[in-house]
């Protein structure tokens, strides 16, 4: 593998989004699963400000 190579991979892996918010739905459900889900979390977050 060249440097060139390596870079390019290591690049790809930097630019992953998080996906922490989602690691407690189950693989295979549907966008409204998603949705209720992100927005119960929402409402159970704390305000900023």
């Amino acid at each position: 593998m060249t440097n060139a190579q390596q870079s390019s991979r290591e690049d790809e892996a930097a630019e992953e989004p998080a996906t922490d918010h989602l690691d407690d739905i189950e693989d295979g459900c549907g966008c409204t699963e998603i949705w209720e889900h992100l927005s119960e979390n929402r409402e159970e977050a704390p305000a900023d400000g």
